[in-house]
Protein backbone atom coordinates (compact mmCIF):
# COMPACT_ATOMS: atom_id res chain seq x y z
CA UNK A 1 0.00 0.00 0.00
CA UNK A 2 1.50 3.69 -1.02
CA UNK A 3 2.19 5.59 2.28
CA UNK A 4 1.57 9.50 1.57
CA UNK A 5 4.27 12.10 2.68
CA UNK A 6 2.57 15.66 3.47
CA UNK A 7 5.31 18.52 2.96
CA UNK A 8 4.50 21.64 4.67
CA UNK A 9 6.73 24.44 3.43
CA UNK A 10 7.79 24.02 -0.16
CA UNK A 11 10.70 25.70 -0.50
CA UNK A 12 14.35 24.54 -0.62
CA UNK A 13 14.52 21.96 2.35
CA UNK A 14 10.80 21.22 1.56
CA UNK A 15 11.15 20.80 -1.92
CA UNK A 16 14.12 18.33 -1.27
CA UNK A 17 11.88 16.15 1.35
CA UNK A 18 9.24 15.92 -1.43
CA UNK A 19 11.68 14.64 -4.06
CA UNK A 20 13.33 12.36 -1.69
CA UNK A 21 9.81 10.75 -0.91
CA UNK A 22 8.07 10.72 -4.14
CA UNK A 23 11.06 9.39 -5.70
CA UNK A 24 11.02 6.71 -3.38
CA UNK A 25 7.15 5.65 -4.41
CA UNK A 26 5.68 7.45 -1.71
CA UNK A 27 2.58 10.02 -2.62
CA UNK A 28 3.21 13.79 -1.60
CA UNK A 29 1.20 16.47 -0.67
CA UNK A 30 2.52 20.29 -0.56
CA UNK A 31 0.92 22.71 1.29
CA UNK A 32 2.20 26.19 0.80
CA UNK A 33 0.96 29.80 0.37
CA UNK A 34 3.33 30.65 -2.20
CA UNK A 35 1.46 30.81 -5.03
CA UNK A 36 5.22 29.99 -6.85
CA UNK A 37 5.17 26.80 -4.77
CA UNK A 38 4.52 25.07 -7.14
CA UNK A 39 7.16 26.01 -10.32
CA UNK A 40 9.45 25.47 -7.41
CA UNK A 41 8.68 22.56 -6.55
CA UNK A 42 9.11 21.09 -10.11
CA UNK A 43 12.13 22.71 -10.56
CA UNK A 44 13.92 20.86 -7.38
CA UNK A 45 11.98 17.61 -8.97
CA UNK A 46 13.62 18.08 -12.10
CA UNK A 47 17.29 18.38 -10.80
CA UNK A 48 16.15 15.26 -8.14
CA UNK A 49 14.95 13.14 -11.34
CA UNK A 50 18.33 13.93 -12.61
CA UNK A 51 20.53 12.78 -9.84
CA UNK A 52 19.20 10.48 -7.74
CA UNK A 53 18.29 7.52 -9.87
CA UNK A 54 22.18 8.25 -10.96
CA UNK A 55 22.80 6.73 -7.21
CA UNK A 56 21.33 3.53 -7.99
CA UNK A 57 23.13 0.56 -10.04
CA UNK A 58 18.93 -0.99 -10.46
CA UNK A 59 15.70 0.28 -10.87
CA UNK A 60 14.26 2.94 -8.79
CA UNK A 61 10.66 2.53 -7.45
CA UNK A 62 7.83 4.32 -9.65
CA UNK A 63 7.47 7.66 -8.54
CA UNK A 64 4.83 8.44 -6.34
CA UNK A 65 1.86 10.78 -7.22
CA UNK A 66 2.42 14.41 -6.37
CA UNK A 67 -0.30 17.12 -5.49
CA UNK A 68 -1.02 20.64 -4.03
CA UNK A 69 -3.37 21.02 -1.62
CA UNK A 70 -5.99 23.71 -1.27
CA UNK A 71 -5.03 24.19 2.91
CA UNK A 72 -3.09 22.57 5.68
CA UNK A 73 -5.79 20.34 6.40
CA UNK A 74 -6.32 18.61 3.36
CA UNK A 75 -3.13 18.02 3.21
CA UNK A 76 -2.31 16.22 6.47
CA UNK A 77 -5.75 14.35 6.26
CA UNK A 78 -4.47 11.10 5.17
CA UNK A 79 -0.68 11.14 5.98
CA UNK A 80 1.34 8.85 7.32
CA UNK A 81 4.54 11.44 7.76
CA UNK A 82 4.01 15.17 8.24
CA UNK A 83 7.26 17.38 7.35
CA UNK A 84 7.19 20.44 8.65
CA UNK A 85 9.57 23.08 6.69
CA UNK A 86 7.81 26.17 7.69
CA UNK A 87 9.99 29.53 8.73
CA UNK A 88 12.74 29.66 11.51
CA UNK A 89 10.27 30.95 14.16
CA UNK A 90 8.56 29.68 17.24
CA UNK A 91 5.45 31.50 17.36
CA UNK A 92 4.85 30.02 13.43
CA UNK A 93 6.15 26.30 14.05
CA UNK A 94 3.50 26.59 17.44
CA UNK A 95 0.28 27.78 15.31
CA UNK A 96 1.75 25.28 12.38
CA UNK A 97 1.93 22.43 14.59
CA UNK A 98 -1.19 23.57 16.21
CA UNK A 99 -3.36 23.32 12.94
CA UNK A 100 -1.77 20.42 11.66
CA UNK A 101 -2.72 18.15 15.11
CA UNK A 102 -6.85 19.62 14.52
CA UNK A 103 -6.64 17.60 11.14
CA UNK A 104 -4.24 14.82 10.89
CA UNK A 105 -4.13 11.29 12.22
CA UNK A 106 -3.39 10.48 16.15
CA UNK A 107 -0.64 7.71 14.60
CA UNK A 108 0.50 9.98 12.02
CA UNK A 109 4.33 10.96 12.60
CA UNK A 110 5.00 14.45 12.76
CA UNK A 111 8.65 15.89 11.93
CA UNK A 112 10.08 19.38 11.99
CA UNK A 113 13.28 20.54 9.50
CA UNK A 114 14.30 22.64 12.29
CA UNK A 115 17.80 23.41 12.43
CA UNK A 116 18.18 24.75 15.48
CA UNK A 117 14.90 24.45 18.16
CA UNK A 118 15.12 21.69 20.38
CA UNK A 119 12.23 19.41 20.63
CA UNK A 120 10.60 20.65 24.06
CA UNK A 121 10.13 24.16 22.45
CA UNK A 122 8.31 22.60 19.51
CA UNK A 123 6.14 20.92 21.62
CA UNK A 124 5.37 23.37 23.89
CA UNK A 125 1.30 23.93 23.73
CA UNK A 126 0.88 20.80 21.51
CA UNK A 127 -2.01 18.64 21.69
CA UNK A 128 0.02 15.43 21.49
CA UNK A 129 3.71 16.47 22.23
CA UNK A 130 5.42 13.11 21.69
CA UNK A 131 3.65 13.22 18.39
CA UNK A 132 6.07 15.85 17.43
CA UNK A 133 9.99 15.38 17.05
CA UNK A 134 13.17 16.67 14.23
CA UNK A 135 14.02 15.64 11.19
CA UNK A 136 17.12 17.65 10.34
CA UNK A 137 18.55 17.40 6.95
CA UNK A 138 20.93 18.48 4.76
CA UNK A 139 20.60 20.36 1.36
CA UNK A 140 20.14 18.53 -1.10
CA UNK A 141 18.02 16.13 1.17
CA UNK A 142 17.16 14.33 -1.70
CA UNK A 143 20.72 13.32 -2.52
CA UNK A 144 22.55 13.78 1.16
CA UNK A 145 21.31 10.86 3.44
CA UNK A 146 21.92 11.63 7.14
CA UNK A 147 19.47 12.80 9.33
CA UNK A 148 19.63 14.12 12.93
CA UNK A 149 16.54 12.36 14.99
CA UNK A 150 15.73 14.27 18.05
CA UNK A 151 12.26 13.67 20.36
CA UNK A 152 10.65 11.15 21.81
CA UNK A 153 12.49 7.65 21.36
CA UNK A 154 8.90 5.91 20.03
CA UNK A 155 8.59 8.35 17.45
CA UNK A 156 11.99 8.70 16.43
CA UNK A 157 12.77 5.01 16.19
CA UNK A 158 9.34 4.65 13.83
CA UNK A 159 10.57 7.29 11.88
CA UNK A 160 14.29 5.63 11.75
CA UNK A 161 12.81 2.57 10.35
CA UNK A 162 10.55 4.46 7.09
CA UNK A 163 14.48 6.92 6.43
CA UNK A 164 15.86 4.10 6.23
CA UNK A 165 13.60 2.22 3.53
CA UNK A 166 14.30 5.46 1.26
CA UNK A 167 17.87 5.34 1.47
CA UNK A 168 18.78 7.59 4.08
CA UNK A 169 20.77 7.24 7.47
CA UNK A 170 18.76 8.57 10.61
CA UNK A 171 21.27 9.40 13.52
CA UNK A 172 18.95 9.34 17.07
CA UNK A 173 21.08 12.34 19.28
CA UNK A 174 20.32 10.91 22.64
CA UNK A 175 20.14 14.55 24.13
CA UNK A 176 18.07 17.08 22.86
CA UNK A 177 20.40 20.71 22.68
CA UNK A 178 20.13 23.68 20.74
CA UNK A 179 21.09 23.21 17.00
CA UNK A 180 21.13 19.43 17.42
CA UNK A 181 24.93 18.19 16.69
CA UNK A 182 25.59 18.68 12.59
CA UNK A 183 25.00 22.97 12.64
CA UNK A 184 27.01 23.73 16.13
CA UNK A 185 30.01 22.09 14.16
CA UNK A 186 29.33 23.80 10.93
CA UNK A 187 28.34 27.47 13.19
CA UNK A 188 32.07 26.83 14.56
CA UNK A 189 33.47 26.69 11.36
CA UNK A 190 31.32 29.57 9.80
CA UNK A 191 32.73 31.88 12.85
CA UNK A 192 35.89 31.22 12.08
CA UNK A 193 35.63 31.68 8.24
CA UNK A 194 34.30 34.90 8.83
CA UNK A 195 37.36 36.02 11.36
CA UNK A 196 39.53 35.00 8.68
CA UNK A 197 37.75 36.61 5.71
CA UNK A 198 37.55 40.21 8.18
CA UNK A 199 40.83 39.83 9.01
CA UNK A 200 42.00 39.65 5.43
CA UNK A 201 43.55 36.19 6.08
CA UNK A 202 42.45 34.75 2.94
CA UNK A 203 39.56 35.20 0.41
CA UNK A 204 36.22 33.14 0.21
CA UNK A 205 37.55 31.62 -2.91
CA UNK A 206 40.81 30.98 -0.88
CA UNK A 207 39.17 29.42 1.85
CA UNK A 208 36.87 27.24 -0.07
CA UNK A 209 39.99 25.88 -2.19
CA UNK A 210 41.46 24.67 1.51
CA UNK A 211 38.52 23.09 2.54
CA UNK A 212 37.54 21.38 -0.73
CA UNK A 213 41.12 19.98 -2.28
CA UNK A 214 41.81 19.26 1.82
CA UNK A 215 40.34 18.01 4.48
CA UNK A 216 37.11 17.99 2.90
CA UNK A 217 37.61 15.09 0.97
CA UNK A 218 39.00 13.09 4.15
CA UNK A 219 35.47 14.55 5.66
CA UNK A 220 33.43 13.12 2.43
CA UNK A 221 34.58 9.20 3.60
CA UNK A 222 35.58 9.65 7.25
CA UNK A 223 34.50 12.56 9.41
CA UNK A 224 36.92 14.19 12.12
CA UNK A 225 38.05 11.33 14.72
CA UNK A 226 38.49 8.54 12.18
CA UNK A 227 40.47 11.03 10.50
CA UNK A 228 42.68 12.02 13.56
CA UNK A 229 43.03 8.80 15.03
CA UNK A 230 44.57 7.91 11.42
CA UNK A 231 46.85 11.01 12.12
CA UNK A 232 47.87 9.55 15.27
CA UNK A 233 50.05 6.99 13.06
CA UNK A 234 50.44 3.29 14.37
CA UNK A 235 49.12 4.51 18.51
CA UNK A 236 46.36 5.98 17.02
CA UNK A 237 44.18 8.39 18.90
CA UNK A 238 45.61 8.35 22.35
CA UNK A 239 48.91 9.69 20.58
CA UNK A 240 47.39 11.90 18.74
CA UNK A 241 45.71 13.95 21.80
CA UNK A 242 48.66 13.34 23.59
CA UNK A 243 50.77 14.91 20.71
CA UNK A 244 47.93 17.83 19.53
CA UNK A 245 46.38 18.00 22.85
CA UNK A 246 48.00 20.56 24.38
CA UNK A 247 47.82 23.11 21.37
CA UNK A 248 43.68 23.69 22.15
CA UNK A 249 45.00 25.80 24.71
CA UNK A 250 46.39 28.33 22.41
CA UNK A 251 44.82 31.22 21.27
CA UNK A 252 44.32 30.57 18.26
CA UNK A 253 40.88 30.81 17.48
CA UNK A 254 38.51 33.28 17.80
CA UNK A 255 35.50 30.62 18.12
CA UNK A 256 34.17 32.39 21.58
CA UNK A 257 34.22 35.74 19.66
CA UNK A 258 32.07 37.22 16.30
CA UNK A 259 32.96 39.52 13.91
CA UNK A 260 30.69 43.14 13.89
CA UNK A 261 28.11 41.92 11.61
CA UNK A 262 27.96 45.20 9.29
CA UNK A 263 27.47 46.16 5.78
CA UNK A 264 31.35 46.34 5.43
CA UNK A 265 31.41 42.75 6.31
CA UNK A 266 28.56 41.75 3.90
CA UNK A 267 29.60 43.40 1.46
CA UNK A 268 33.71 42.34 1.43
CA UNK A 269 31.90 38.56 1.79
CA UNK A 270 29.27 38.99 -1.02
CA UNK A 271 31.61 40.70 -3.25
CA UNK A 272 34.46 38.10 -3.13
CA UNK A 273 31.63 35.22 -3.02
CA UNK A 274 30.28 36.83 -6.72
CA UNK A 275 33.84 37.42 -8.02
CA UNK A 276 34.09 33.74 -7.32
CA UNK A 277 30.84 31.89 -8.08
CA UNK A 278 28.84 34.70 -9.79
CA UNK A 279 29.21 33.60 -13.78
CA UNK A 280 27.17 30.77 -12.64
CA UNK A 281 22.75 31.08 -11.63
CA UNK A 282 21.76 29.59 -8.87
CA UNK A 283 20.30 26.29 -10.69
CA UNK A 284 23.57 25.49 -12.85
CA UNK A 285 25.34 25.75 -9.16
CA UNK A 286 22.54 23.46 -8.30
CA UNK A 287 23.06 20.71 -11.00
CA UNK A 288 27.14 21.58 -10.45
CA UNK A 289 26.84 20.69 -6.65
CA UNK A 290 24.38 17.60 -7.48
CA UNK A 291 26.65 15.62 -10.11
CA UNK A 292 29.69 16.41 -8.31
CA UNK A 293 27.89 14.84 -4.76
CA UNK A 294 26.61 11.72 -7.23
CA UNK A 295 30.15 10.94 -8.27
CA UNK A 296 31.79 11.18 -4.85
CA UNK A 297 29.02 8.90 -3.27
CA UNK A 298 29.63 6.48 -6.20
CA UNK A 299 32.97 6.67 -6.39
CA UNK A 300 32.13 5.63 -1.39
CA UNK A 301 29.70 2.79 -3.57
CA UNK A 302 32.65 1.08 -5.04
CA UNK A 303 34.40 0.87 -1.86
CA UNK A 304 31.13 0.20 0.14
CA UNK A 305 32.07 3.19 2.44
CA UNK A 306 30.66 5.62 4.25
CA UNK A 307 27.44 7.41 2.39
CA UNK A 308 28.29 4.42 -0.32
CA UNK A 309 27.18 2.18 2.05
CA UNK A 310 23.71 3.21 2.58
CA UNK A 311 23.10 3.43 -0.93
CA UNK A 312 24.20 0.12 -1.87
CA UNK A 313 21.79 -1.19 1.21
CA UNK A 314 19.01 0.52 -0.37
CA UNK A 315 20.07 -1.09 -3.89
CA UNK A 316 20.25 -4.51 -2.24
CA UNK A 317 16.95 -3.43 -0.80
CA UNK A 318 15.09 -2.82 -4.05
CA UNK A 319 16.79 -5.04 -5.93
CA UNK A 320 14.52 -6.87 -8.17
CA UNK A 321 14.07 -10.66 -7.92
CA UNK A 322 16.33 -13.07 -10.48
CA UNK A 323 13.98 -13.60 -13.69
CA UNK A 324 11.90 -16.49 -13.22
CA UNK A 325 9.95 -16.87 -16.51
CA UNK A 326 12.60 -18.87 -19.07
CA UNK A 327 10.69 -19.30 -22.00
CA UNK A 328 11.19 -15.77 -23.44
CA UNK A 329 14.15 -13.49 -23.47
CA UNK A 330 15.09 -12.53 -19.67
CA UNK A 331 15.00 -8.99 -18.22
CA UNK A 332 18.74 -9.00 -16.72
CA UNK A 333 19.00 -5.74 -15.41
CA UNK A 334 17.26 -2.41 -15.14
CA UNK A 335 18.91 0.86 -14.21
CA UNK A 336 19.29 4.73 -15.11
CA UNK A 337 22.41 5.89 -16.32
CA UNK A 338 24.95 8.02 -14.29
CA UNK A 339 26.18 11.25 -15.15
CA UNK A 340 29.76 10.37 -14.37
CA UNK A 341 29.42 7.73 -16.83
CA UNK A 342 29.53 10.41 -19.94
CA UNK A 343 32.52 11.47 -22.19
CA UNK A 344 33.80 14.18 -23.84
CA UNK A 345 30.69 13.62 -26.97
CA UNK A 346 27.89 13.93 -24.32
CA UNK A 347 26.83 10.04 -24.10
CA UNK A 348 28.10 7.08 -22.37
CA UNK A 349 31.91 6.09 -22.90
CA UNK A 350 31.89 2.82 -24.56
CA UNK A 351 33.79 1.31 -21.49
CA UNK A 352 30.43 1.84 -19.73
CA UNK A 353 28.56 -0.56 -22.03
CA UNK A 354 30.67 -3.68 -21.45
CA UNK A 355 29.75 -2.88 -17.77
CA UNK A 356 26.20 -2.88 -18.42
CA UNK A 357 26.74 -5.84 -20.50
CA UNK A 358 28.74 -7.54 -17.53
CA UNK A 359 26.07 -6.88 -15.03
CA UNK A 360 23.52 -8.38 -16.65
CA UNK A 361 25.83 -11.24 -17.15
CA UNK A 362 26.41 -11.34 -13.84
CA UNK A 363 22.49 -11.79 -13.26
CA UNK A 364 22.47 -14.93 -15.67
CA UNK A 365 25.38 -16.44 -13.61
CA UNK A 366 23.16 -15.61 -10.61
CA UNK A 367 20.24 -17.52 -11.51
CA UNK A 368 22.55 -20.95 -12.67
CA UNK A 369 24.19 -20.81 -8.93
CA UNK A 370 27.31 -18.67 -9.73
CA UNK A 371 26.53 -16.23 -6.91
CA UNK A 372 29.22 -14.19 -4.39
CA UNK A 373 29.02 -17.63 -1.89
CA UNK A 374 29.78 -19.59 -5.26
CA UNK A 375 32.31 -17.45 -6.05
CA UNK A 376 33.77 -17.80 -2.42
CA UNK A 377 34.52 -21.12 -2.95
CA UNK A 378 36.92 -20.72 -5.63
CA UNK A 379 35.10 -21.59 -8.88
CA UNK A 380 33.68 -18.42 -11.67
CA UNK A 381 32.75 -17.61 -14.44
CA UNK A 382 35.27 -15.59 -16.65
CA UNK A 383 34.44 -13.02 -19.81
CA UNK A 384 36.81 -14.27 -23.26
CA UNK A 385 34.73 -13.02 -26.01
CA UNK A 386 32.41 -9.74 -26.77
CA UNK A 387 30.94 -8.24 -29.56
CA UNK A 388 29.33 -4.96 -28.97
CA UNK A 389 27.48 -2.94 -31.53
CA UNK A 390 26.26 0.43 -31.01
CA UNK A 391 23.13 1.17 -32.51
CA UNK A 392 21.89 4.69 -30.97
CA UNK A 393 23.31 6.92 -28.50
CA UNK A 394 22.88 6.55 -24.93
CA UNK A 395 22.94 9.73 -22.24
CA UNK A 396 22.90 10.58 -19.04
CA UNK A 397 19.93 10.22 -16.93
CA UNK A 398 17.79 7.90 -19.45
CA UNK A 399 16.46 4.55 -17.93
CA UNK A 400 17.33 1.92 -19.29
CA UNK A 401 17.05 -1.94 -19.24
CA UNK A 402 18.67 -5.36 -20.89
CA UNK A 403 16.91 -8.07 -22.71
CA UNK A 404 19.35 -11.43 -22.34
CA UNK A 405 18.87 -14.48 -24.30
CA UNK A 406 21.21 -17.47 -23.46
CA UNK A 407 22.57 -19.27 -26.35
CA UNK A 408 24.47 -22.12 -24.89
CA UNK A 409 25.02 -23.14 -21.06
CA UNK A 410 26.99 -26.64 -21.62
CA UNK A 411 30.21 -27.65 -20.33
CA UNK A 412 32.32 -25.13 -19.29
CA UNK A 413 30.65 -22.49 -22.12
CA UNK A 414 28.01 -19.65 -21.01
CA UNK A 415 27.27 -17.71 -24.15
CA UNK A 416 24.53 -14.86 -23.91
CA UNK A 417 23.22 -12.43 -26.26
CA UNK A 418 22.20 -8.98 -24.71
CA UNK A 419 20.42 -6.10 -26.02
CA UNK A 420 20.07 -2.70 -24.12
CA UNK A 421 16.77 -0.88 -24.63
CA UNK A 422 16.06 2.22 -23.70
CA UNK A 423 12.82 2.25 -21.60
CA UNK A 424 11.22 5.40 -22.52
CA UNK A 425 10.59 4.45 -26.17
CA UNK A 426 12.16 0.78 -26.49
CA UNK A 427 14.90 1.89 -28.75
CA UNK A 428 17.17 -0.66 -29.62
CA UNK A 429 20.16 1.20 -28.05
CA UNK A 430 23.49 -1.33 -28.13
CA UNK A 431 24.05 -5.19 -28.40
CA UNK A 432 27.10 -7.54 -27.66
CA UNK A 433 27.26 -11.82 -27.79
CA UNK A 434 29.25 -12.42 -24.94
CA UNK A 435 31.19 -15.78 -24.10
CA UNK A 436 31.40 -16.76 -20.68
CA UNK A 437 34.00 -19.67 -19.38
CA UNK A 438 33.95 -21.46 -16.33
CA UNK A 439 37.21 -21.34 -14.20
CA UNK A 440 38.85 -22.25 -11.14
CA UNK A 441 40.34 -19.01 -8.96
CA UNK A 442 42.65 -21.20 -7.80
CA UNK A 443 44.25 -22.53 -11.05
CA UNK A 444 42.71 -19.60 -13.11
CA UNK A 445 42.13 -22.36 -15.63
CA UNK A 446 38.88 -23.33 -16.88
CA UNK A 447 37.52 -26.31 -15.87
CA UNK A 448 33.91 -27.95 -15.86
CA UNK A 449 31.31 -26.77 -13.10
CA UNK A 450 29.67 -29.52 -10.68
CA UNK A 451 26.56 -31.72 -11.10
CA UNK A 452 24.20 -28.63 -9.28
CA UNK A 453 25.62 -26.13 -11.40
CA UNK A 454 25.90 -28.55 -14.49
CA UNK A 455 21.69 -29.24 -14.14
CA UNK A 456 20.80 -25.62 -13.70
CA UNK A 457 23.02 -24.62 -17.05
CA UNK A 458 20.70 -28.14 -18.48
CA UNK A 459 17.83 -26.29 -17.56
CA UNK A 460 18.30 -22.78 -18.90
CA UNK A 461 19.91 -24.00 -21.59
CA UNK A 462 16.85 -26.52 -23.06
CA UNK A 463 14.36 -23.02 -22.44
CA UNK A 464 16.45 -20.66 -23.97
CA UNK A 465 18.01 -22.19 -27.08
CA UNK A 466 14.37 -23.01 -28.21
CA UNK A 467 13.52 -19.39 -28.45
CA UNK A 468 14.00 -17.57 -31.98
CA UNK A 469 16.79 -15.57 -32.25
CA UNK A 470 16.67 -11.73 -31.61
CA UNK A 471 15.60 -9.83 -34.70
CA UNK A 472 18.52 -7.55 -34.10
CA UNK A 473 21.18 -11.08 -33.83
CA UNK A 474 19.22 -11.73 -37.68
CA UNK A 475 19.97 -8.49 -39.23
Amino acid sequence: MTKTAAIIGGGVIGGGWAARFLINGWDVVISDPDPEAERKINEVLKNARRSLPALSDVVVPKEGRLTFASSLAKAVKDADWIQESTPERLDIKHKVFAEIQKHCREDALIASSTSGFKPSELQQGAARPQQIFVAHPFNPVYLLPVIELVGNGGATARASKILEAIGMKPIIVQKEIDAHVADRLLEAVWREALWLIKDGICTTKELDDIMRFGFGLRWAQMGLFETYRIAGGEAGMKHFLEQFGPCLTWPWTKLMDVPEYNDELVDLIAGQSDEQSGMHSIRELERIRDDNLVTIMRGLKARNWGAGQVLNAQDAKVKPPLPGDLTKPLKTLERVIPIDWTDYNGHMNESRYGQVFSDAGDTVMAMIGADQAYIDTGLSYFTVDNHITFNNETHAGEAIHVHTQVLQAEGKKLRMYHEIIRTSDEALLATCNQLLVHVSLETRRSCVPGPEMTEKMKTLHDAQTKLPKPASMRD
